[in-house]
């Protein structure tokens, strides 16, 4: 019986060898050093001996970054600081950020076991607050920017603890420690709106009312979100820092 098996579909990503790099060094107590570089052909052989030049060095040290360099990338904007940031923590390991958005229109999904449809409706005015692995979000009375004082209410969806922290089910959380600010919220407003909406928690409610009934209400229109149901957590943004 022939047990060979073809393992090389297991194995991770595949390097083949591009270049070379030999280091010269005088003898003696003034030592001067000279590199050179090699090319390499399709057997890996080094061939094209020569010094290595300027742009190659260039080349090199960007392939070079090290991971410490990656980390203070974290959290770091792109450009001016987008206005609906609140506060930055850029720590790589405990990094935070807390932003808010304005009512907007936003695709939201459902489990078919709350028969509400699949579909784009007003949402209230958000604060959210997250770290690489956790997200909490609350609703916001208007678009105004939020201040310390600001009181909070309960975000009017499923899937939400009481004090604001998301269950995010099976969705794989993946913010990378060379992620910018602007990729990092953009991430979490895409986890939270992208995963399917499927219970509440608890015996907790968020709203003054059904949340089933006013997200069917909602779905598929353009009618503002009723802020009238939102209900206050008695908690004030300074809380959250």
């Amino acid at each position: 019986m022939n047990n060979e098996n073809n393992i090389t579909e297991n194995f991770g990503t595949l390097y083949h060898p591009k270049s070379a790099l030999v280091f010269y060094e005088t003898k003696g107590a003034d030592t001067a050093t000279y590199v050179e570089h090699f090319d390499m052909d399709k057997n890996g052989n080094p061939i094209n001996a020569h010094p290595l030049t300027v742009k190659e060095a260039e080349v090199l040290a960007r392939s070079l970054q090290t991971e410490d360099e990656k980390n203070q990338a974290f959290l770091k904007p792109k450009g001016i600081l987008p206005t609906n940031i609140l506060h930055i923590n850029p720590n790589a390991e405990k990094g935070t950020v807390l932003w808010y958005t304005k009512a907007q229109q936003r695709q939201l999904y459902f489990v078919d076991s709350l028969s509400i449809p699949n579909g784009k409706a007003q949402v209230p005015p958000m604060l959210w607050y997250a770290n690489k692995n956790s997200l909490a979000v609350f609703a916001l009375a208007t678009d105004r920017r939020p201040t310390e004082k600001t009181p909070l209410h309960y975000a009017p969806f499923f899937n939400i603890y009481e004090d604001g922290k998301v269950c995010m089910g099976t969705v794989s959380i993946d913010i990378k420690n060379s992620a910018s600010v602007e990729e990092f919220i953009q991430a979490w407003e895409s986890y939270f709106f992208n995963s399917y909406f499927s219970h509440l928690l608890g015996r907790h409610s968020p709203i003054k009312g059904n949340c089933v009934t006013v997200w069917k209400d909602l779905i598929g229109t353009d009618k503002p979100f009723p802020k009238e149901v939102l209900k206050k957590n008695n908690k004030p943004l300074k809380n959250l820092l």
